[in-house]
């Protein structure tokens, strides 16, 4: 599945998932991906169909059972580790 729109989620809504955003964002224009929206939410208003690939802190793992495709992070504001896994669901692409 071509990954279209990337939604990063954390308990609130608010600055866990915005931080992760900005860092999704910046990865994929150092990756060359183009085309993607990325977006941020709560786990709680966020659904399986609200995004082809969803990026969540390895904290919050019990709550993404119903989501299709899953990036969990161990640091949330890690650049690397999010760049290492995101190339990992790009080449799965």
């Amino acid at each position: 599945m071509e990954i279209r729109k990337i939604m990063c989620c954390c308990g609130q809504g608010l600055g866990s998932s915005l931080i992760i955003r900005m860092n999704v964002e910046k990865t994929l224009k150092k990756l060359g991906k183009t085309g993607i929206e990325v977006l941020h939410a709560s786990l709680s208003d966020a659904s399986p169909t609200s995004a082809d690939l969803f990026v969540v802190g390895g904290d919050l793992e019990a709550f993404t059972d119903s989501f299709p495709r899953i990036v969990l992070l161990d640091n949330i504001v890690s650049l690397p580790e999010l760049e290492e896994k995101l190339k990992k669901v790009f080449e799965e692409e």
